[in-house]
């Protein structure tokens, strides 16, 4: 038995009547529900679990320095011959207790063998996370959040991230990098089709309908899974609509459009934030101490999790605030960035920054505490394997309810901007249709950007359905038109 195991008889022993899973439920019911106001007002703080707190202090108490550490490293997925897997070298890792989290890999019984090396052979047991991009569906794929917008219907977004939820949580995917809930009007930006439009307002009751519908009622449930409001933020201000580039905000666009989604997504209670790849008034946002610590953290309450972007520590480097790998990872954590994805620095770096005194320990302490606590929200500590049943997978995916749901999304997301004489809609009945460009007879542009576990196999190309929908008398020509 693992020293956690046995931590969690302990707890259970000493405060009757409250396991983790309960505590869990209580906490998570406590949604901040402030009306919709001026962003810049206090929200209120989250009541304090004093079950959960006394539990994660507990196991933080048994870990070394690299293994509080190793709780903020993130790996990434690899694909094999079956499916996501872990890097050369991952479960080795996870055996010596410096991974706290997997980057793309699903899939129930993979996932549970990997968190069975993580609870059974490493020194604490401390289980994995495993996340995974569920922008707009898991296997049963919906349309992008953009034409989920222009349905101007939140129940229709709830419902479709709870759907991608119960779909992911069957594959053992505990965290989902979404809602993006970036605010743009500039249509040269192509990651405009991954939020919710030009309206704060919108945008900012959508977020909080995609939370709702990821997390659920109860986090400790084995069919939700932890949402993420990104990219905080003004992503969707590059300069010139070039990704990465440099944003330039007054401090009232930043207030009054920029963060009102990302407040929306606090006050339903969302358990993740990731910080954007841009600087906001020349401070890159994963080193911006102010906007994480100062208004997302103490202003508004936030108290989980912070995971950085794609080697988003790595490039604090070429935004020119850190010389070196050492300096970028105490200046991202030091900003609150408590999840380093992918590029290694906090893991391989921040143990030397903390024993010669560069970087306080109590820093790194508030980082795998908050990374522990999400575990516990999720019911891993109390069982590892809740997400690990291949049976409930196979049930759940992609099942005939979800793809009726997923079609009345679509017709519900179409936009018709002009129909000139009521051209629209056509006959089913017509003697030729030609159907003209190269995307129409590719089934997998149907899926969309992000499209987490969809199939290719199993999406319907635009041709096949146009000849699928008209009369057997009709001829239909595809003309590619252009490569």
């Amino acid at each position: 038995m693992t020293l956690i195991n046995g931590l969690k008889d302990l707890h259970l022993t000493t405060l009757p009547g409250k396991s983790p899973a309960i505590g869990c439920s209580a906490f998570c019911l406590l949604l901040l529900c402030a009306a919709f106001g001026p962003v810049n007002t206090t929200l209120s703080q989250p009541a304090v679990n004093a079950v959960e707190e006394a539990f994660v202090d507990s196991v933080l108490a048994l870990m070394t320095l690299e293994e509080k550490l190793g709780q903020l490293n993130q790996y990434r997925g690899e694909w094999g011959d079956t499916g996501p897997i872990a890097p050369a070298g991952g479960e080795d890792q996870v055996r010596a207790g410096m991974a706290g989290s997997f980057l793309s890999i699903y899939g129930a019984e993979y996932n549970g063998r990997l968190q069975r090396i993580a609870v059974e052979e490493s020194r604490l047991g401390v289980p994995l996370l495993f996340a995974q991009d569920v922008i707009h569906g898991f296997r049963t794929i919906f349309p992008m959040p953009l034409a989920l917008a222009g349905s101007w219907d939140v129940d229709l977004m709830e419902k479709a991230s709870r759907i991608a939820a119960e779909e992911a949580s069957s594959a053992g995917v505990h965290w989902t990098f979404a809602p993006m809930v970036d605010m743009s009007r500039e249509p040269r930006w192509g990651r405009i089709v991954e939020g919710f439009g030009e309206d704060p307002l919108l945008a900012s009751e959508l977020s909080a309908a995609s939370v709702r519908g990821f997390q659920g009622d109860d986090l400790s449930a084995n069919n939700t899974i932890l949402a993420t409001a990104k990219h905080f933020v003004a992503y969707g201000g590059a300069e010139g609509g070039r990704d990465y580039n440099t944003v330039d905000a007054s401090e009232r666009t930043l207030w009054e459009f920029y963060l009102p989604p990302f407040r929306a997504a606090v006050q339903e209670n969302v358990q993740s934030v990731m910080p954007a790849f841009n600087e906001v008034a020349g401070i890159p946002m994963h080193a911006h101490d102010h906007l994480i610590n100062d208004v997302l953290r103490d202003r508004w309450g936030f108290d989980g999790v912070v995971v950085s972007d794609y080697t988003g520590v790595m490039e604090l480097m070429p935004h020119g605030v850190a010389a070196d790998r050492r300096e970028a990872g105490i200046l991202g954590l030091g900003a609150g960035v408590d999840i380093d994805m992918v590029s290694g620095i906090y893991l391989e770096e921040l143990p030397d920054a903390v024993r010669s005194g560069d970087l306080s320990e109590a820093i790194v302490d508030e980082a795998a505490r908050r990374v522990l606590r999400a575990k516990y929200r999720l019911g891993l500590f109390d069982d590892p394997y809740l997400y690990n049943d291949p049976d409930r997978e196979a049930r759940t995916l992609l099942t005939e309810e979800h793809l009726q749901v997923a079609r009345d999304a679509a017709r519900q997301s179409i936009i018709l901007l002009k129909n000139d004489d009521s051209t629209l809609p056509l006959s089913k009945s017509l003697g030729t249709l030609a159907v003209v460009g190269p995307l129409a007879d590719n089934a997998r542009v149907t899926l969309g950007g992000w499209a987490a576990a969809g199939r290719a196999n199993e999406s319907i190309s635009i041709l096949e359905g146009i000849r699928r929908a008209v009369s057997p008398q009709t001829v239909v020509v595809h003309g590619k038109g252009s490569e």
